[in-house]
């Protein structure tokens, strides 16, 4: 039977340096904002939902606005969680691995959520730039496509970021830890 975690087990983010700290209160900050976006987001949804059923009178461009937000709401959240080390991880092949072990791995880990955030950062924002240039915008409401898309990039930057600390984070664990392989 699953049963809810105590203080004592609930996870905390690791001890940071001073600059890792910084990042994981940036990132905490912009996961709340994320945060209050959705809730915009449900309240808008609701009041469209009912202004459509009793008034005939939904907001105009609900979709669009749910898809625009959504986005950047949804990657304000990648560098939070991974620097509370809140990532989905199978550990069953390593239970029975050292920390040293386990330490190198999770860096190999962060190193490659990095690097997506890296390619996420630049794919993003070469395709806002382009978008930008088409002249691209929504159907309804006439908002431009770009500045959804670039509204993404620093989520994203965040998420390269937080890879790259937690690579630092964990190599120096590795290093620090005792004689267990």
């Amino acid at each position: 039977m699953l049963e809810p975690l105590t203080d004592d087990l609930a996870p905390r983010p690791p001890a940071l340096g001073p600059i890792a700290h910084l990042l994981l209160n940036t990132s905490k900050l912009w996961a709340a904002a994320g945060g209050l976006l959705f809730v915009g987001l449900v309240a808008m949804s609701i009041v469209s939902i009912v202004g459509r059923k009793l008034f005939s009178a939904p907001v105009p461009g609900d979709v669009e606005v749910l898809q625009m937000v959504a986005a950047s709401a949804g990657a304000s959240f990648f560098a939070y969680c991974h620097m509370n080390q809140g990532d989905v991880k199978v550990d069953f092949f390593t239970a029975k691995a050292g920390e040293r072990t386990v330490h190198r791995l999770d860096a190999a880990g962060s190193l490659l959520f990095a690097l997506v955030g890296a390619l996420l950062t630049w794919r993003t924002g070469a395709g806002a730039l382009a978008t930008m240039n088409d002249g691209e915008t929504s159907a309804i409401l006439g908002w431009s496509v770009g500045l959804a898309q670039w509204a993404m990039v620093p989520g994203f930057v965040l998420m390269t970021l937080a890879g790259l600390a937690m690579t630092d984070w964990h190599w120096r664990q590795a290093a620090g830890a005792g004689s267990a392989p």
